[in-house]
This record gives C-alpha cells, sequence and structure tokens, in this order.
C-alpha cells in the first residue's frame, strides 16, 4: 500500500506478549520494536558518564542485567556486613589459630563489594535506566559503610603488628 509520501514502511511483528498495542485485524504492529527513544541527557549525567568513562549504551545490555548487577553488589556488601557483625565476632575468637583472618578476610570482600557497587553504577548509568540516581544513591551510601569497616580492618591489622 503505497501513499503519497511513498511505500509504507516496512514493520517487523513482535511477538503478542512483548507488544503493549492491541494488534489490528490486519496483524500489523503499529509500533517500531527496533527504534531506540533518543535520550537526552542533564548536565549531571554527562559528568557521571565521563567520570566513569562510559561512550554508549552497549546494545547486549538489558534491564535484566543491569538488576541482576545491582542485586550481586548488594549481596556481596550484605555478605560483607554478616561477616563483619554476626561471623567474625563469634566464630573467629572460638578458633584461637585464626586471630588475623578476620581483618584480612573483611578488607578483600569489603574491596570487591566496593569494585562490585561502583561496576552497578557505571551500568545503571550505562543503559540510562530511569532510576540511575537513587540506585546510585544506595550503592554510595553502601560504600560508605563499606569504607567504615575497611578503615577499621586497616587500623585493626595496622595495632596488631
Amino acid at each position: 500500500m503505497e501513499s503519497a509520501a511513498g511505500p509504507a514502511p516496512t514493520i517487523t511483528e513482535p511477538s503478542a506478549a512483548a507488544c503493549p498495542v492491541a494488534h489490528v485485524a490486519a496483524g500489523a504492529c503499529p509500533i517500531d520494536h527496533t527504534a531506540r527513544p533518543a535520550v537526552t541527557r542533564s548536565r549531571a549525567d554527562e559528568v557521571v558518564r565521563s567520570l566513569l568513562r562510559i561512550k554508549d549504551r552497549p546494545a547486549q545490555v538489558s534491564d535484566a542485567t543491569v538488576y541482576r548487577s545491582f542485586r550481586r553488589s548488594m549481596l556481596i556488601s550484605a555478605t560483607r556486613c554478616t561477616l563483619t557483625y554476626v561471623v567474625f565476632p563469634f566464630l573467629l575468637p572460638a578458633a584461637s589459630f585464626a586471630a588475623g583472618v578476620g581483618p584480612v578476610l573483611g578488607i578483600l570482600v569489603g574491596v570487591f563489594a566496593m569494585t562490585c557497587d561502583v561496576l552497578t553504577i557505571r551500568r545503571f548509568f550505562q543503559v540510562d535506566h530511569r532510576f540511575r540516581w537513587p540506585v546510585s544513591i544506595v550503592a554510595l551510601s553502601v560504600m560508605m559503610l563499606l569504607m567504615v569497616l575497611l578503615v577499621q580492618d586497616i587500623v585493626h591489622l595496622a595495632t596488631r603488628a
């Protein structure tokens, strides 16, 4: 079917579950599911993207991947806190041979957790996720708490030496 503007564009048919629009009797979807909407970024977004060295959104990254990244970093941070406040105070004194293991393990897990938090923030900004700022605030708050634990572990190691 041609109009005065030229031939009608070809529209690929998405799965019925993925399309939010009821398809017309002809079966063609009125929405182009392949096009990405134009992204407008604030000056703050541009500064953070520059700081994190983000070029453009990778095509293979989905929102599910972003959520998995966030859950993983929060789980690692929670593991670090659980080790610090539950496991180390009760189990390490019972094992007198492992007296210096707690701070060393805490430093290693803490650095790993903070790295995952930075990667999470980076991933949310890469895909211009709508919750990138709230998630960044949560991740930065967790990182600040982990920094306190990291300093405590370093001081603990320095005073024992």
